[in-house]
């Protein structure tokens, strides 16, 4: 009888021991609590507390956690409506805060996250609401980080996920966009037309540049010509000139020559000329030619040679007599 009380005894106090060893999991903590008030909080690894005077109150997750946070309707200020969701990251510091300051810590947070993102996006335009995406996480982010930190809770990310406008709205934003491209194409082609015809332009004044300095430099070119064509004139009259006043009248025949040549070839060469009779008999132009000859003879100092030999006398006919 005595080994039988002490037997179960024996099992009463393992039961007992089994019952006040508190295993721990990475990645939680426990609050202990004494008669219901809370006194510690259990590390994760073995833990040993009596039974029956400490109990394990709240299993509280300390690793970061996501909370989704559902669609909703919300107004913006321009007064369209928009349906978002979004996501937050969060993560428990202080297990007794998060298990004693607030009755249900993720139906607060996701409650206290709604609230705010539709005060943000309230106080917005929405072009700005779907634009300005990372302002309002970081707002979000903002008032309920501050908000959380007396629950011993370190909010890490807000996100919204999804934005989105009605049908009538996108539609419209559709076409606004279609709109304004065409309008980038229109402004582009014009712009192009534009550089264009600036080149064009410029091109043309260019040319007209070359032209004009074209025609200066041959205007230039043929006063210069003709510069020197006068002072070869001017230098052939005064030659002709002091042959004359030195007594050799053959010069002048040169010179008479010249210009009785030229004249003709003007003559040959007129457009509305179809037959050209000269009033001249054709021995002064034989003796004009002739005094051509003997001025280049002087020129080349052949004046004193012997005289051309005479033409043969010509035969009388049978009929002619002796002075004839």
């Amino acid at each position: 009888m005595a080994a039988t009380a002490l037997f179960f005894v024996l099992v009463l106090v393992i039961i007992y021991l089994m019952a006040s060893i508190k295993i721990v999991r990475q990645g939680y903590h426990y609050t202990i609590e004494y008669f219901g008030r809370f006194t510690t909080v259990a590390r994760p690894g073995f833990n040993f507390y009596p039974a029956f005077f400490y109990r394990v109150g709240r299993k509280v997750n300390m690793m970061e956690q996501v909370l989704d946070i559902p669609g909703q309707e919300i107004i913006t200020k321009d007064n369209a409506m928009v349906s978002v969701d979004g996501v937050v990251f969060f993560q428990v510091l202080d297990a007794a805060k998060g298990a004693y300051e607030v009755s249900d810590l993720y139906l607060a947070i996701m409650q206290l996250t709604t609230t705010n993102l539709r005060t943000v996006m309230g106080s917005m335009d929405l072009d700005e609401t779907l634009s300005k995406r990372d302002e309002i996480n970081a707002r979000l982010l903002l008032v309920v980080d501050q908000a959380t930190e007396a629950w011993g809770v370190k909010i890490t990310r807000v996100e919204v996920k999804d934005i989105r406008p009605p049908a009538d709205i996108v539609n419209a934003m559709g076409r606004q966009m279609k709109a304004e491209r065409e309008k980038r194409a229109l402004i582009l082609e014009s712009e192009g037309l534009r550089a264009s015809e600036i080149l064009k332009a410029e091109g043309q004044k260019q040319g007209q540049i070359l032209q004009a300095e074209g025609r200066r430099e041959a205007a230039f070119r043929d006063a210069e010509a003709r510069e020197r064509e006068a002072e070869a004139e001017a230098k052939a009259t005064q030659m002709v000139s002091d042959a004359i006043s030195g007594g050799n009248a053959q010069a002048i025949n040169y010179f008479i020559a010249q210009k009785y040549v030229e004249a003709v070839s003007r003559f040959a060469t007129s457009p509305n000329a179809k037959t050209i009779l000269f009033p001249v008999e054709a021995t002064q132009l034989i003796g004009t030619l002739g005094g051509i000859g003997e001025l280049a003879r002087d020129a080349l100092g052949t004046r004193d040679a012997a005289p051309p030999p005479a033409p043969p006398a010509r035969r009388r006919g049978p009929f002619e007599g002796p002075g004839q």
